[in-house]
């Protein structure tokens, strides 16, 4: 049997409860675990979906050494932000949408 590809989800919203949903159902991938705004909520989901990490804060979930991958389940305003700081500690990730380059951006 291979190791399964660990997953983080970063948010606990909707979006996040379906990629946890999905992830289930495949056998060679894991919800490994879950950062949130609050501990409170990243309990919460770790709980309901199986993860067996629940992180307070969304740095705590970059910096997770064990993880192979982070989604990224934030509004999409935000996933510019999350995707650096998960590139920033090494962690692969996967925002739900990718927004368009700003025009400053894209001209360099």
């Amino acid at each position: 049997m291979t190791t399964p590809f660990r997953w983080g989800i970063l948010g606990t919203g909707s979006i996040a409860k379906q990629f946890a949903k999905g992830l289930a159902v495949l056998p060679d991938h894991a919800l490994a675990a879950v950062g949130s705004r609050t501990q409170a909520s990243a309990d919460a989901f770790a709980k309901a979906h199986g993860a067996a990490r629940a992180h307070a804060t969304y740095e705590a979930l970059a910096a997770d050494p064990a993880l192979d991958a982070i989604y990224i389940a934030t509004p999409h305003p935000l996933h510019r932000a999350n995707t650096v700081l998960c590139l920033d500690h090494g962690t692969r990730s996967r925002p739900r949408r990718w927004p368009p380059p700003r025009r400053a951006t894209a001209a360099s």
